[in-house]
């Protein structure tokens, strides 16, 4: 495949969209893949994203849209405490049978900001402190708050609560690890990966 792949990405926010735009480089690029990732939607949280998804398709559906349609549709909403199934079950409740497989789901479980912190020896050669993650909890902001604090601990300046490290993060992560202490981020580059590598090769 010589083209260069296409890859639409819908998420909750710029926490989101941050990580993830380079991590789907990152592994389009590990496959042997050039790709062009159109953040579509990345603020106003998971209703804004789920909306913008839907009504994007039926702008892609109808021929309207003035650019190459995706070849792939990546889309993220934090887990929230509800099951991995659950939160998947619910992008794909938003998909039409036509784009089913262009889809890619993420569903960082709980919050996007537990996957910055998935590979701490990464993190700590990134930030310069390790992470205090704690066992898995569902209160809100706890892994926000625990992205700030591992910031304060390198000494380093509270920009933007951590986002700002996000594409040094997503290319200096050991992806085997970060996926063992993540399933829900396993089964984000698992999917994409197999997306990428199917379409490479048709």
């Amino acid at each position: 495949m010589n083209r260069t792949l296409v890859i639409d990405l819908f998420a909750e926010d710029v926490a989101h969209e941050e990580f993830l735009k380079p991590l789907i480089r990152r592994i389009a690029r590990e496959e042997g893949i050039a790709v062009t990732v159109r953040v579509r939607s990345a603020r106003g949280g998971h209703g804004r994203a789920i909306r913008e998804y839907e009504k994007y398709q039926t702008v892609v559906e109808k021929g309207l849209l003035n650019e190459p349609p995706p070849d792939v549709m990546v889309v993220a909403i934090d887990g929230n405490c509800a099951s991995f199934g659950k939160k998947r079950n619910e992008i794909l409740d938003a998909t039409k049978a036509l784009y089913r497989d262009r889809l890619v789901t993420a569903c960082p479980d709980p919050h996007i900001e537990r996957w910055y912190m998935a590979d701490p020896e990464s993190f700590y050669q990134v930030v310069g402190a390790m992470p205090r993650v704690g066992k898995h909890k569902c209160k809100r902001d706890y892994y926000k708050n625990a992205l700030v604090q591992a910031i304060q601990d390198a000494g380093q300046p509270i920009n933007l609560e951590g986002i700002v490290f996000a594409p040094e993060l997503a290319a200096a992560m050991n992806l085997y690890r970060a996926g063992q202490d993540q399933h829900s981020l396993k089964a984000l580059i698992d999917e994409l990966r197999g997306k990428i590598r199917q379409i490479g090769q048709s």
